[in-house]
């Protein structure tokens, strides 16, 4: 069985888009990656997080008087800082996973970024990593309640 660290349950080196990047290509890279949430570099640090549903909020609804063509080109030309949370949720590796899941939670937050002690992104902690940590801790458990071979528990 793992630990219950961030670090045993986190997705390490996500992928991640620089902050001059276009919101297009945001949306591109997300679907390309089957992901939901892109971390933003400035010259290689975090300085936000762009998710699936922050671009998609932050393009044009369908009420807009501007053509497909001109909405394409809109979000063509506005950079990701444009549509990015400065202020992301962050952990360390050595949080446990406890503790992470209930940030989760308690913010109902869908993933939060894992910097460690030098400022450097290492991994995203997700609620499908907490679920897969749950699950884990659940089967050992249920195999440490089992009798033995010689019938004790």
């Amino acid at each position: 069985m793992k630990q219950n660290r961030v670090a045993d349950w986190m997705t390490p080196n996500p992928v991640t888009i620089d902050e001059n990047a276009s919101i297009i290509e945001a949306i591109h890279l997300l679907k390309e990656k089957n992901i939901r949430r892109l971390p933003v570099l400035h010259r290689g640090r975090v300085v936000g997080v762009v998710t699936e549903k922050m671009l998609l909020k932050f393009s044009p609804g369908k009420a807009t008087s501007l053509d497909t063509w001109e909405v394409h080109y809109l979000v063509s030309k506005t950079p990701v800082k444009e549509a990015m949370n400065p202020k992301p949720h962050i952990v360390s590796p050595e949080t446990d996973i406890r503790d992470a899941a209930k940030l989760l939670h308690d913010r109902k937050l869908n993933g939060v970024l894992v910097l460690n002690a030098a400022g450097d992104l290492v991994g995203i902690f997700t609620t499908t990593n907490a679920l897969e940590a749950l699950i884990d801790i659940c089967d050992a458990e249920r195999k440490a309640a089992l009798p033995t071979a010689g019938g004790k528990a």
